[in-house]
Parts: structure tokens; sequence; C-alpha cells
């Protein structure tokens, strides 16, 4: 077996050489072992079998630089720059898990050392500051057999005088059990009943006092809502907890007053309340226009939404509208179209304001229900075909009667004949040009001049200010 000294350098010697090293279970046997935690000895060569404990002459990052205290325990083993070597490509966490597994949870080489210990084993620094000399190390070993022949003492045991001192709680026996230990640890004055020192009363310096002052005094206090907002004094007359407690009492007693003297609602009574108190509850009060559910009409619900909305530049026949809707997978068109439009409104300030007005157009009185039983109070344009069958079921079907309550609006063909049957109905006749469509915008802008003076003086409720 190789000397204890020569250790590392035979290790650095056989990596740079590329020899196997082999773990032993002993080292008579030249059957190797798996893992470092089952073997005793590292075979680095053939003539070189080492303990795996063996102490090498690098020091430990932690330890003390002055090699007149060096003692075993500042230098890492064989064992532990084996196994930084042998686990040098694993990250940090799996070395250290690897290192706890092998024995080494302590004397491991450290994560910031390891790449410095393998650079330095495999040649590529020649940085030895870590390296203590050859006689410290056997200076080292020496005192270590010493100690160890020389006291039957296990290691890390506490020193014979500090044992004696705290084997007894009486202070005399301390003192006299430990003739070398200083007088002022020891003195009864710094010894309690107990044995255990006493804590020195702190005395303040004069000149930090004036300077903690002066720092008060120049002190700005920050202060957030809830600082702000609490009051100087947190008692009675600030918080108002007294008002609040006597205010509670006379709420409970005229709590229980009042339902010993009235009895309980019922539940239909409740009921009939919620559903009355719903029915009160403020909905959309939108202008509605009926149109004619006439096929033959001009004015549909396949092409209202286009001319009184959009406003195209090309009026749009019902029957165009109607094959581009079924082309586009729409079969029935929507019993209800929501119209909107903005209304320019000028202030006497010369001021320009721009309100959305949003109006709603259905074909039938059964879309009509949909808005409730006052749907008829929102209804402020009819537009007729001149067929009186339209008004049948509708709230006033004569149409005088009709005419009266809303605007009623007659749309045909610009060089269609006169209709006699509207002669006194009291509508008003919107007539399209079946060749000038640039005129289209300005039959829009009068049928909705037409539309706003008329609510303006029967419906000014339904208009949006």
């Amino acid at each position: 077996m190789s000397s204890t000294l020569d250790a590392l350098l035979a290790f650095r010697q056989a990596i740079q050489s590329h020899n196997q090293t082999i773990l032993l279970s002993s080292p008579s046997t030249s059957t190797p072992v798996e893992s470092l935690s089952q073997a005793t000895h590292i075979q680095i060569s053939p003539s070189e079998i080492f303990p795996k404990s063996t102490p090498t002459r690098w020091r430990k990052g932690s330890s003390s630089t002055s090699t007149s205290s060096l003692t075993l325990n500042d230098l890492y083993t064989l064992e532990a720059i084996y196994l930084a070597y042998q686990l040098k490509s694993l990250p940090a966490p799996n070395y250290t898990k690897q290192a706890r597994e092998d024995g080494l949870g302590i004397g491991m080489v450290s994560v910031t050392e390891r790449k410095i210990v393998v650079d330095w084993l495999e040649g590529n620094s020649d940085s030895g500051e870590r390296l203590v000399e050859s006689e410290k190390l056997s200076a080292a070993l020496k005192a270590a057999e010493s100690h160890a022949s020389g006291s039957t003492t296990p290691p890390s045991t506490p020193p014979t005088h500090l044992k004696q001192l705290y084997s007894d709680s009486s202070p005399s026996k301390n003192l006299t059990a430990t003739p070398h230990a200083s007088s002022s640890f020891l003195s009864s004055k710094s010894l309690g009943t107990t044995g255990s020192p006493q804590k020195r009363k702190y005395v303040p310096d004069t000149a930090d006092i004036d300077s903690v002052k002066k720092i008060r005094m120049q002190e700005v206090e920050l202060r957030d809502r809830n600082s702000v907002l609490r009051g100087i004094k947190m008692n009675a007359s600030s918080n108002f907890s007294s008002v609040r407690t006597q205010f509670a009492e006379k709420l409970k007693k005229l709590k229980e007053s009042v339902g010993k003297a009235a009895p309980a609602p019922s539940s239909n009574v409740l009921q009939s309340m919620d559903s009355k108190m719903l029915s009160q509850k403020k909905r959309p009060t939108w202008p509605i226009i009926m149109i004619s559910s006439s096929p033959t009409a001009l004015i549909t619900m396949y092409n209202v939404k286009k001319f009184l909305q959009e406003a195209v530049v090309r009026f749009e026949l019902s029957e165009n509208a109607r094959a581009r809707a079924q082309a586009d997978g729409n079969v029935r068109p929507d019993d209800v179209i929501i119209i909107d439009r903005k209304l320019t409104h000028i202030e006497p300030s010369g001021k320009e304001t721009i309100i959305q007005q949003r109006c709603i157009v259905v074909d039938s009185q059964d879309s009509l229900t949909k808005f409730g039983p006052d749907a008829w109070d929102r209804v402020v344009c009819v537009m007729t075909t001149g067929q009186a069958w339209q008004f049948r079921s509708y709230k006033w079907s004569e149409p005088k009667v009709l005419f009266h309550h809303v605007k009623g609006i007659y749309v045909r063909w610009a060089n269609d004949p006169p209709n006699p049957k509207i002669k006194d109905w009291n509508v008003t006749e919107l007539k399209i040009d079946q060749q000038r469509r640039h005129i289209d915008k300005s039959v829009v802008a009068h049928f909705w001049k037409i539309l706003d003076d008329w609510m303006t003086a029967n419906k000014p409720g339904l208009i949006k200010s």
C-alpha cells in the first residue's frame, strides 16, 4: 500500500495517464464494488491502493488559511476528491444528492470548488493555492496519531473544565472546578443562581441620543388614505360608537313593535308585489315603426334596414333583397329589425352634438306583442300599401282612427297614379323614383324629417335627448 502523502498526486497522474481507478471492498481482494459507499479502498494503479478516507493535501475552502493550526478536518479526503471528479458533469443538485447517498454529506467537495479541483486534476490549471505542503500534512497526521494514542476521550468531547463547569448548578463549585477560566467570565457577579451569566444592562451613548433626537425631529411621516382618515384619538367621541349603540337599541325596539302590530304578508301578496315591481322596471322606450306584411309592398322586412339606415345610392327591390337573403341561407326574414341612425343637433352657442337614435321595425301585431302590453304607446309610424285589411289586427282597425294616433306613410312609385282610397286617411305619400337612384338619400331624409317633426309634436318622450 502506498504512502498517505502522495495520494492526491497519484490520483492526478492516473487521471492524466487515463488509468482506470477501481473501488475495492478491502485491500486484499481484487473484486471491485459498484458504489463508493460499499468500498473501503481505492486502487489508483496496480501498485497503489489507498483507503478512501485518506486525507489529501487539498485544503477545504471553508478552513483557515493558517497552516500553523492545520488539522485533518481542514483537508479533503481521497473519496471526496474521487467523487468530485467522477461526478464532474452532473448538475449541482444531482451532485449533492449523489454525494449524500455515498456518505459524503459533510466532507464532500463544495459545488464552488468542484470545477477548480477537476481542472487541477486534469492538468488544465496549475493553480495550487489550496494545496498544503507535505511536511504540514505529515505533522497533522502525527498530531492526530498522538492524540488518538494518548487519549481515550471520544472526538468532539467538551474539555474537562467545561464539563465540570456545567455539572453542578452551584456557583462556588463552578468556580473551584475551572481554575483556568477567566475571572471576569466566572465571577460571582456575572453568574446567577443557575450558573448562567447575567445580561449586562445597555447604556446608550450620549452622542447617539442627541443624534437620534435630531433625526426624529427631521423625520417625515408618510401617510396614506387610511392614516389620513384615522382620528388622532381613538375614543368614543371620535368614532361615534356611543351614538351607534344608542340608536341600535332604538331601532331594535322599533322593529319589534312593528313586527308585533302588523301580520306577516302572505306569499301571494309577495308574489303580486314582485310581479308589479318587475313590470314597473324601466324598459327601453325606443319608437316603433310598423310596415305592411304584404309581399308586394315596396318596403318589406327584407329591404327596410338597407333603405332607412344605410340609405344606399341604389334602392333595392324587395324581391331582389329576398333572393339575396335566401341565397345566404336566411329563408325567413327577422320579425324584429333595429334601425340605428345619428341625429345632429346644433345648439344656440354653435356647438354641434351628435345623438344616437334607435327605432324598431315590425310587420305584424304578433311581433309587436313582444314589447309588452303598452307597445302601441310607442308606435309612431305605420307604412301602408293602401289596403285596409292590413289594420284588422291593430289596436285601431279603422284607418281614420289609426292615423289619428300614429303617423301614416303611403309608399309608392313616383310614376304611379294617386290612390283614391287613402284620400281621407290622413297619410303622407313617400314617392320612390324607379329610375333616378341618386335621389334615394333625399327621400330617406325627407321621411325622417316628417317622422321627427310628428314625434316632437305628439310623442316627445320617445325622442332621445
